[in-house]
């Protein structure tokens, strides 16, 4: 009796291992995830960088749409600042609440700051009514895309950020 329950231990273990006619392959590379640009048509929307809830430090781009930005990559400066302010203000209230439901939400703190963004060529330069030395690496990053996202298409605008406590940056988008 053990002799048969051996073996049939044994069998089931031989018919698994040969793999029902699969054959073993070497890994084969796929190469990096895809990466999607987001860039609303400026008359149409703003876009934010709000942080996933489900990874910690993950930014991901959202447009809201029906709140355009006051100004272009192509307008004059006083133009574009006003929609990087406003772009930023926009950031500072948070996410609304289908974004939360989304899964959506922010590192910087929530209500209404006092800001002013002036563009050079050096950059975006933001000052702000509140601390910034004690921001997250992510509620930073917050910052420089949003502000740099305003200012043209392009994330790689340096964006520095004075505060009550100090200076960030400048640095650049990293999403």
């Amino acid at each position: 009796m053990r002799g048969g329950r051996a073996l049939g231990a044994t069998l089931a273990v031989a018919l698994l291992s040969a793999g029902c006619g699969i054959r073993a392959t070497d890994v084969v590379e796929a190469g990096e995830p895809a990466i999607v640009e987001v860039v609303p048509a400026r008359p149409l929307g703003t876009l934010l960088y709000f942080v996933s809830s489900s990874s910690a430090s993950r930014l991901l781009p959202v447009v809201r749409p029906g709140e355009p930005l006051d100004g272009s990559a192509g307008a004059g400066s006083g133009e574009a600042s006003a929609g990087a302010d406003k772009a930023l203000s926009l950031l500072f209230a948070g996410p609304s609440k289908a974004e939360r439901d989304a899964g959506l939400r922010s590192e910087l703190p929530h209500g209404r700051v006092e800001l002013s963004v002036r563009l050079s060529a050096q950059g975006v330069q933001v000052t702000l009514d509140a601390p910034v030395n004690g921001l997250s690496e992510t509620a930073r990053q917050q910052l420089f895309c949003t502000a740099a996202q305003a200012r043209t298409a392009d994330r790689g605008e340096a964006v520095t950020v004075t505060g009550t406590d100090g200076v960030i940056g400048p640095a650049h988008c990293s999403v």
